[in-house]
């Protein structure tokens, strides 16, 4: 079975073919399809190939299920025989794709 591993976002994914996966938030419309150009590497078995020169003209498609935030993070700060302590917290936004098609 073929997979790369595409880079969005700053992070890498790992991905194969009908994989769903959820990314940093992408400008992208639901239902849409979108493609990451950036493959840094793809195996199908037999044949592995890495590094951004070998692949030039990779591509991997994917279709956009949503948009949705992922559980909420939760920051605690605290300082003992202070007095002190704080809560902050923050649910960030991702972008659900569920994996179409590699070329390579």
């Amino acid at each position: 079975m073929a997979y790369a591993i595409i880079k969005t976002g700053g992070k890498q994914y790992k991905v194969a073919e009908g994989d769903v996966i959820e990314v940093e938030k992408l400008a992208v419309e639901t239902g849409a399809e979108t493609t990451f150009s950036e493959v840094l590497f793809y195996g199908d078995g037999s044949r592995v190939t890495v590094g951004a020169d070998a692949l030039k003209g990779a591509a991997v498609v994917a279709e956009v299920l949503g948009q949705k935030k992922a559980p909420k993070v939760i920051a605690f700060k605290y300082r003992r025989r202070k007095g002190y302590h704080r809560t902050v917290g923050h649910r960030r936004k991702v972008t659900q794709l569920k994996i179409k098609s590699i070329t390579a």
